[in-house]
């Protein structure tokens, strides 16, 4: 989500202070019908994303017709230049729509934009575009759901409360408001239908899916798992209480770093869809002209950075995965130029990695390592990446991309820019050789990896991630958890 909460008061969330505001009157929140379930009624049957769906398929398929009469009349060269710009329109319709209908098809939209195993590069990259720019809702129906959640009238839980959203995104939106004792809060509400929407959207996306397979020729052996995979993330995105619980458990995780923030829940106007929490002034972590402009080492900021996310993957097992530049921020204050705070928000797409995994990981970093073909192999079979009878043409590509790796100096000695070029060579993998997948807690830490890498190659190209991260890579692989 877009823009700046604060930091915590204490590792395990804010504690009570002196005037705080009374929670909502026992039992008021669960006498209360959520809205969405009688006031949405077409999009929570899934009879408005069929109809949106149904016409943009037409759409398509007119305009598809159209161009190739037309195309009979131009040169090979103007023909494939029109199908390329027919092609990217239909991209660009396809977005809008997602975008439109929230919720389960966005979070498709984002889950299709990593998934170069099997999603075209061209559609891949388009969707990109759903990670944090979707249309928010209008105000009226935001102030209905956090009265109905919080058991109030917004005026009472809220004096003022910004009607302009600072950013929406697949299942909420994020409102800036104030509260009766005068701190400044950040409310991220979630959209009304979207629970009650949830499994008429997963039937009709699992429909889709399989046409497309099957239009494409493609197979997907686990493509159950894969879809259970998505639906057990999306409903734990969809707990705000589960949320706040994560960020508390990061921020005492992280809390010997005075140089990470992560948001103070405000418990008392906070549910399970209405998530309250302190805000602050910050900067984009991306905007290196506004860091330059306030004298902020870009440096500095990665090294936190990295110091951050290398603890959380490698030491917690618990991290937030989504570090994209719309969740990261430098906390804008006096001594900032001399020792920046990085802000985490946005804490619902988090991963805590099961031990088996990790052991997998431990063997399988190892392997990488010591460049042995063989044990890394089978540890992507441990991890179910590898489908039953592709094991000898995935061992020939696995063999190629260590050969690179071993090229440019073996695993630890691969600058950090590199990585960027072996990400791409893993795309290709994951693309071009038939029976390799990754399970979805691998796609969240190998994309969270990715983000790190080219936020960094952005910020301070001079910096080598892999160098700050080694020590903690190595403890790692030491550890027996």
């Amino acid at each position: 989500m877009a823009d700046p909460l604060e930091t915590i008061d204490s590792p395990t969330g804010p504690q009570p202070r002196e005037g705080a505001l009374p929670p909502p009157a026992p039992g008021a929140l669960e006498s209360r019908r959520p809205v969405g379930e009688g006031g949405f009624a077409l999009r929570t049957r899934g009879i408005e994303a069929t109809c949106s769906l149904a016409a943009m398929a037409m759409g398509w398929g007119i305009r598809h017709a159209l161009g190739r009469v037309g195309d009979a009349f131009r040169s090979a060269p103007a023909r494939r230049q029109r199908r390329t710009d027919r092609s990217l329109r239909s991209t660009a319709r396809l977005v809008r729509t997602l975008g439109r209908l929230k919720g389960a098809y966005v979070k498709a939209g984002q889950f299709a934009s990593v998934r170069h195993d099997l999603v075209p590069a061209a559609t891949a990259e388009a969707l990109v575009a759903l990670q944090d720019r979707v249309p928010p809702l209008p105000f009226e129906t935001i102030r209905r759901v956090v009265e109905s959640e919080l058991g109030a009238p917004l005026a009472t839980l809220f004096p003022e409360f910004e009607p302009t959203p600072l950013g929406a995104a697949s299942i909420a939106q994020v409102h800036r408001a104030l509260l009766p004792d005068g701190r400044e809060v950040a409310v991220k509400v979630q959209y009304p239908w979207v629970r009650a929407s949830l499994a008429a959207d997963l039937r009709m996306l699992r429909r889709i899916v399989r046409l497309g397979l099957r239009a494409t020729g493609r197979q997907v052996p686990d493509l159950d798992t894969l879809l259970e995979e998505f639906r057990s993330g999306l409903v734990e995105e969809l707990d705000f209480e589960r949320e706040a619980q994560v960020a508390s458990e990061i921020a005492a995780n992280l809390s010997d770093d005075p140089q990470i923030a992560v948001p103070a829940i405000v418990a008392e106007r906070s549910s399970s869809r209405v998530l309250t929490m302190t805000y602050c002034r910050t900067l984009k972590i991306g905007d290196v002209g506004a860091l330059d402009a306030r004298g902020i080492p870009r440096d500095e900021v990665l090294r936190v950075l990295a110091r951050a996310y290398a603890k959380q993957v490698f030491a917690d097992g618990l991290f937030h995965a989504d570090p994209h530049p719309g969740n990261l921020f430098v906390v804008d204050e006096p001594g900032a130029s001399e020792t920046p705070r990085v802000l985490f928000v946005d804490f619902g797409l988090s991963k805590r990695l099961s031990p088996a995994l990790r052991s997998d990981l431990r063997l399988g970093i190892y392997a990488l390592l010591q460049s042995d073909l063989d044990a890394f192999v089978q540890r992507m079979d441990a991890m179910g990446m590898i489908a039953p009878g592709a094991h000898e043409g995935v061992r020939e590509a696995v063999g190629r991309m260590f050969e690179r790796i071993r090229e440019q100096g073996g695993a630890l000695g691969v600058p950090g820019r590199a990585i960027l070029g072996l990400k791409d060579q893993a795309k290709e993998l994951l693309r071009e050789t038939p029976g390799v997948q990754l399970p979805n807690d691998l796609l969240l830490y190998a994309r969270t990896l990715t983000y790190l890498f080219a936020l960094g190659d952005q910020l301070a190209p001079e910096v080598d991630l892999v160098k700050l991260s080694t020590p903690y890579l190595l403890q790692f692989l030491a550890s027996e958890d």
